[in-house]
């Protein structure tokens, strides 16, 4: 797998992806429509694409997923504002694959943070299996963080 900017040309794909992806979260502990916001505008994507915050994960020339990623101006702290693998390829290590992209794409930084629903049984035991600590629960989000 790997990362590789996208295009506003991409975000169509990524749009339908990010919204197969999120339906699934009924299955984790979600109820129907808590997804994140902007999960299914276009208008959103574009904008996180053209100031280069979108990025799509490849695996040779197949679209697996997408992540929104806002380094600060140094790349030594990263936040990871959301990934996402297609509900087609859910539970086949790719989200595993996928953080390491970012992990690697990023070889200066020292920490990388995200945030989760708390109610989001799957992101979060996927995080912390990851490395990831909890720095604080806040207004129905658990954030962590990972140091290198």
């Amino acid at each position: 797998m790997y990362l590789v900017k996208a295009d506003v040309n991409q975000v169509e794909k990524i749009v339908a992806m990010s919204i197969r992806a999120f339906e699934t979260d009924v299955n984790v502990g979600g109820a129907k429509g808590d997804c994140p916001p902007g999960f299914d505008s276009m208008e959103w994507h574009q904008q996180m694409a053209r100031e280069g915050h979108l990025y799509q994960a490849m695996i040779e020339n197949d679209l697996v997923g997408a992540a929104i990623i806002f380094p600060d101006e140094t790349n030594s702290r990263i936040y990871i504002g959301r990934i996402f693998i297609d509900s087609v390829y859910h539970r086949k290590g790719y989200g595993i694959r996928l953080m390491e992209c970012i992990e690697k794409k990023f070889p200066y930084a020292t920490e990388f943070d995200l945030d989760t629903p708390c109610w989001n049984e799957r992101t979060n035991a996927f995080y912390k299996r990851l490395g990831y600590r909890i720095i604080k629960i806040e207004d129905g989000f658990v954030f962590y963080r990972k140091k290198n």
